[in-house]
């Protein structure tokens, strides 16, 4: 990607800006964000075209790409096993989806640098008291107090700091031996073993123990093939608070272009795609490969403008469209989104986010997302790909390591009486780690025959 036209990372500036919080303290803020020009980058833009590379291949129908992690990171539950164990299941997904599909699975993580949260309303009102809405951890706080509510510019130093210290820990859990495959067995979590799917990953981890065996029989080990003992990941958030991101964005020595160093990859959101949008603006002008969340009021129309301005290459691996409709929505939109995108000949990676079209309010109070419904979407959306020709290439999921109880349902089923056991979400409801198993399960078998449809009909 060549620098974009008319285009400096403070452009967006002059643009529409939503979603974005109130500083009482402009020199503060002005202050905040001169010190996080002056930091390391958390990624290189090596890395980023790297996974860009990676994502042609998903384009291409070469390759899956598995997305997840936290709704929102918080200060409060930073901690080294939470990470580890939000790693470890993705490992887990990474393996079930290759051994069903027999595709290589593009792993990036929503960590390191989730922390700004867009909002329906700018306050929040409890009993006779309105205050400034919770906009994540690097703006504010989730307490309800006035004070706890005001927006802290320096709240973005903590972030960028947690942030590199949990990518940090994620290079190292990649690169350092967690992740060689010979652990395939040591990376199921204790409390999913009651799971009827825990017993299908031991399944599938025995077979590739077997295999692992034999290639080691022919020579071939960790010591001789690198892939085998490390695997890449990337990490990725929702480009939301844009003072952050200007701040961290850097030019690249080697080819001129503009980077975001925040992440490999962020995405614009479904509240911020709108014509005349500042985050439409910045991020159209960074090397980085984007999402775009696609929600059921977007006009085909309006997303091939927004595929044109965000990608004018056509480059693939460069844009991923992250449809999230709701259960009962899907069929109404994704089949025209699909033949408008397909008409006008646009590389793109079709990608299914099944959790944000479908929260709900539970009758204790607690906000969640039935289980079957998130399964009926992702059902529907390879349903509606494999009738229009396309290929489904991506699951997006707010998902954690944690033996959390935020979504109802699963095999170890959470019911509404039981949500409030182990809630912990910052914002909205994550699975745990037996339902994202679960998940990747439905979506291997989904693939598998996809995979074997396509040798059918090319016999």
């Amino acid at each position: 990607m060549t620098n974009a036209r008319n285009w400096t990372p403070e452009t967006w500036r002059g643009h529409t800006a939503q979603q974005l919080p109130a500083y009482a303290d402009q020199a503060a803020l002005a202050a905040v964000e001169s010190e996080l020009k002056s930091y390391p980058p958390l990624v290189f833009a090596g890395e980023a075209r790297d996974l860009t590379a990676a994502l042609a291949d998903v384009s291409a129908g070469k390759a899956f790409l598995l997305q997840g992690g936290d709704c929102a990171e918080s200060f409060a539950e930073f901690h080294p096993n939470n990470i580890r164990d939000t790693f470890r299941v993705l490992l887990q997904m990474a393996v079930v989806l290759t051994y069903a599909s027999k595709l290589p699975v593009v792993k990036v993580g929503r960590m390191a640098g989730q922390f700004a949260k867009p909002r329906s309303g700018d306050t929040e009102t409890i009993g006779d008291v309105t205050l400034p809405s919770y906009r994540g951890d690097n703006v504010n706080d989730i307490a309800f107090t006035a004070a706890a509510r005001e927006p802290d510019p320096s709240k973005m130093l903590r972030g960028y700091m947690q942030s590199a210290a949990t990518l940090n820990l994620l290079r190292a859990f990649a690169s350092g031996g967690y992740a060689n495959l010979h652990q395939v067995h040591k990376w199921n979590l204790d409390f999913t073993g009651r799971s009827l799917w825990s017993a299908q990953y031991q399944e599938v981890a025995d077979r590739i123990g077997e295999a692992l065996d034999f290639m080691a029989a022919c020579g071939i080990s960790p010591e001789t093939v690198p892939q085998l003992k490390g695997t890449s990941f990337y990490t990725s958030h929702e480009a939301l608070l844009l003072g952050y991101e200007q701040a961290m964005t850097r030019q690249d020595s080697l080819t001129g272009d503009w980077f975001d160093t925040s992440a490999h990859m962020l995405w614009i959101g479904d509240r911020t795609r709108f014509a005349g949008s500042a985050h439409v603006e910045f991020l159209r002008g960074v090397g980085n490969p984007l999402g775009l969340k696609c929600g059921p009021s977007i006009e085909s129309d309006d997303l091939l403008r927004l595929i044109d301005t965000l990608n004018p290459g056509n480059v693939p691996g460069r844009l991923t469209l992250i449809t999230r409709f709701g259960a009962d929505k899907v069929e109404a939109h994704l089949p025209r989104l699909i033949r408008a995108v397909r008409r006008e000949g646009r590389n793109v990676i079709w990608s299914c986010d099944p959790m944000h079209g479908n929260t709900v309010k539970a009758a204790n109070g607690y906000k969640t997302r039935p289980f079957d419904r998130i399964l009926a979407e992702v059902r529907q959306v390879f349903a509606v790909h494999r009738a229009e020709g396309s290929f489904a290439g991506g699951i997006h999921a707010e998902m954690t390591g944690q033996n959390v109880t935020e979504c109802t349902g699963g095999a170890i089923a959470v019911t509404d009486e039981t949500l409030g056991d182990r809630y912990h979400t910052h914002c909205d409801p994550r699975l745990n780690a037996s339902q994202s198993l679960e998940l990747a399960f439905l979506l291997a078998e989904a693939l598998k025959d996809a995979r074997v449809l396509d040798t059918a009909a090319a016999a």
